[in-house]
């Protein structure tokens, strides 16, 4: 993910979202869970806040970003965020950035980057290195395809149901 330090675009509106993902990502962090937040908003209204409570929770995708975007889909009651933007406290480590791409949002906008996080021992270079420069043989843990005849059977089904909901 590229790093953009200038504020092309930034609202004043998104000033005072950002200072509130900052104030819950303070308040998690000194209340048992991580010291990130985050907020999905949609026409100018706040749809959802999360907050990291991934050992609260003992849930490893319980992040600030995932927790907002799964709170802001329930609420409007949708799999996709088109027309939102979300605001964060932090840069997004590739699972937030990931999931926030899947959900479609407009726009993703961050205060802190890797580097603040990392010095806090948040260091997610190991993850960002792993998609970027790795091939898998290097990764931590073996990942291996099991090539089975009948792999593509659920594949096979969704496209034969004439009611599936594309994503």
């Amino acid at each position: 993910m590229t790093t953009h330090t200038h504020e092309t675009g930034i609202q004043d509106f998104e000033r005072a979202w950002m200072d509130q993902v900052i104030r819950l990502a303070t308040s998690s962090a000194t209340s048992g869970g991580g010291p990130f937040g985050a907020l999905i908003a949609k026409d100018g209204d706040v749809v959802a806040t999360g907050n990291n409570q991934v050992t609260a929770t003992l849930d490893p995708s319980a992040h600030a970003e995932v927790s907002a975007i799964r709170a802001a889909c329930k609420e409007l009651d949708t799999f996709t965020l088109e027309g939102c933007v979300l605001i964060t406290s932090c840069e997004p480590c590739p699972m937030c950035l990931s999931t926030a791409l899947w959900s479609r949002v407009d726009r993703l906008v961050y205060s802190a980057d890797r580097h603040d996080a990392a010095v806090a021992g948040f260091d997610d270079r190991k993850f960002y290195d792993l998609f970027e420069k790795r091939p898998q043989s290097m990764w931590p843990m073996r990942v291996e395809q099991l090539d089975l005849p009948n792999r593509t059977a659920p594949f096979d089904a969704w496209l034969a149901t004439s009611d599936r909901i594309a994503y």
